[in-house]
C-alpha cells in the first residue's frame, strides 16, 4: 500500500514480441571488466595468478633437480596459456552464437543468461548497437523468445549526440539493499566513458509491474568520482565491504547504506531504533517530510522494510513505531479528517513488513454509502463516526489492543558524519 514508485523511472514495457536484429560494438572488452552474477551476494574480488621466480640455487645436490624444476615450471606456463587461449576461443565462439541466437546487431560479448529476483526463471539480458534502422543502443530482457522488458539507453545531458562506442561492463546484483536484482552499466559515448545504475522493482501485488529504473544523480556521482570505472571500483565507491556475500556486521551494513543514500540524494539525514526486542539498532534513512526508508540487519545481510516510503502530503502523517514493541503505525487521512486509516504494521520472521490491522474510520454519515463524501452529507461531518477493522465493523474496543502506547517518528536526525561516528563507537 505504502509502495514508493520514482517519477523519474524509465519504465521497461512488459509484453514486447522479440523482433529486433543489431550489429558489433567497436570496442572490446578490457581485463577483468566484464564481471556478471545472479547472485546478489556476490563479490567482486580478483585473483591473479603469480609465478614465483626460482633463482639459481648454486650447487643442489643433484644434477637432475635444477632441469626438473625448470622443466615442471615451463609446462605450468605452457598449460595456463593454452587454457587462458581456450577460454578466449570459448568467448569468441559464444559471442558468434548470440549473434546468430538474438541477431547480428546484438553486442554477443555483453550477452547473458541471468536470473534476476524480478522474474521467475533465468532470462537472456541482450544488449543491441545501433544499426539495422535502429538508432540507439538499447537492451532487452527475453525469456523463451519474448521479450519480458526492454530498457532504453542512458545518456548523461552533456554526451546527447555523441556516438555509441561500446558496451564495457555488466554487472547484476542488489546495489540498494532493497532485495531486488539491479542493473550495472560501464558504457562509452564517443571518447567518455561513464557508469549508468538502473534500481529494479519486483510487482507489488497485481497492482504494479516490475520495471527498472535509471538512477541519474548516483550514476552522475559514480562517474565523476571513480577513478578506474571497472565494477570492483563501483563497489568500492559505494562503500560495499561485503565479503561473500555477507557484512561482518551491522556497523559495517549501515555504513553501506548510509554512502550509498549519500551518494544519490541530497539531504538524506539518518537515525539508529529500535523496532524490536533484539539489541540491534534498525537505520532510518530518508529526506524529512518526504520520504523515507527503514533497514534491518540479520546475519550478515541487510534488509529494507521500508523502501522510500513517501509521507508529508496526501494527508499522510507518516511512520511511527513503539521502541522494542515490533510496533509500527501510520496515519493516513481523507477529505480534511472525514476518513482516517490507521495501520498497525510488524516485523515478520523473513524480514519484511506485513500489515497487521488496518482501521478505517468514517467520521461523516455516508447515507449512500459509496465512501465519499458528497456534498449533502458534509454538515454530518464529527456528528457521526463508524469504524471498520480490515474491512469489517468494529468497535473501539476491539482495535483498541493494537496500539502499543508511546511511539516515535521513523525519520532521520544525523548527517551521515555523525551516523558513522555512532556506528564506529558501538
Amino acid at each position: 500500500m505504502f509502495r514508493r514508485h520514482c517519477a523519474m523511472s524509465i519504465i521497461l514495457t512488459a509484453g514486447l514480441l522479440l523482433g529486433s536484429g543489431c550489429s558489433q560494438a567497436g570496442k572490446d572488452r578490457t581485463e577483468l571488466e566484464v564481471l556478471v552474477t545472479s547472485d546478489v551476494s556476490d563479490t567482486f574480488e580478483t585473483q591473479e595468478d603469480g609465478w614465483e621466480n626460482q633463482e639459481d640455487a648454486g650447487e643442489l645436490g643433484s644434477g637432475e633437480a635444477a632441469p626438473v624444476l625448470e622443466s615442471s615450471e615451463r609446462k605450468a606456463r605452457e598449460d595456463a596459456g593454452q587454457e587462458e587461449e581456450n577460454e578466449e576461443e570459448k568467448g569468441e565462439k559464444a559471442a558468434k552464437d548470440r549473434k546468430k541466437q538474438f541477431g547480428e546487431d546484438c553486442i554477443g560479448e555483453q550477452t547473458f543468461e541471468v536470473e534476476l529476483s524480478e522474474y521467475n526463471g533465468a532470462v537472456w539480458f541482450v544488449p543491441f548497437a545501433p544499426g539495422l534502422g535502429n538508432g540507439d543502443f538499447r537492451m532487452h530482457l527475453i525469456q523463451n523468445d519474448n521479450v519480458l522488458a526492454a530498457l532504453d539507453a542512458y545518456v548523461p545531458e552533456e554526451l546527447a549526440g555523441e556516438p555509441f562506442g561500446s558496451l564495457d561492463a555488466v554487472s547484476f546484483y542488489d546495489i540498494n539493499f532493497d532485495g531486488n536484482t539491479d542493473i550495472l552499466l560501464i558504457e562509452t559515448y564517443g571518447n567518455t566513458t561513464f557508469a549508468a545504475v538502473y534500481y529494479g522493482f519486483d510487482r507489488d501485488g497485481e497492482d504494479y509491474e516490475r520495471y527498472f529504473a535509471v538512477q541519474d544523480e548516483l550514476s552522475r556521482q559514480i562517474t565523476a568520482q571513480v577513478k578506474e570505472l571497472t565494477v570492483p571500483g563501483i563497489r568500492k565507491f559505494l562503500g560495499d565491504t561485503r565479503k561473500n556475500g555477507r557484512f561482518a556486521g551491522y556497523q559495517e551494513a549501515y555504513q553501506a547504506v548510509g554512502q550509498l543514500w549519500q551518494r544519490s540524494q541530497d539531504n538524506v539525514t539518518f537515525d539508529l531504533i529500535y523496532v524490536d526486542k533484539d539489541e540491534t539498532p534498525e537505520l532510518a534513512a530518508g529526506v524529512e517530510g518526504y520520504y523515507v526508508s527503514l533497514y534491518t540487519y540479520s546475519d550478515g545481510e541487510v534488509y529494507a522494510l521500508m523502501d522510500q516510503w513517501s509521507y508529508g502530503a496526501m494527508g499522510n502523517a507518516g511512520y511511527e513505531y513503539a521502541p522494542k514493541k515490533n510496533n509500527l503505525r501510520n496515519y493516513n487521512i481523507d477529505y480534511a479528517g472525514a476518513i482516517v486509516y490507521t495501520t498497525y504494521m510488524a516485523v515478520k520472521e523473513d524480514h519484511s513488513l506485513e500489515t497487521v490491522a488496518e482501521i478505517k474510520t468514517v467520521n461523516f454519515d455516508d447515507a449512500n454509502e459509496n465512501g465519499v463524501l458528497d456534498e449533502e452529507e458534509m454538515d454530518s461531518v464529527g456528528y457521526y463516526g463508524v469504524s471498520y477493522l480490515n474491512g469489517q465493523e468494529a468497535s473501539e474496543a476491539e482495535f483498541a489492543g493494537f496500539d502499543a502506547g508511546e511511539y516515535g517518528m521513523i525519520h532521520g536526525t544525523m548527517s551521515l558524519k555523525e551516523l558513522e561516528m555512532e556506528l564506529k563507537g558501538r
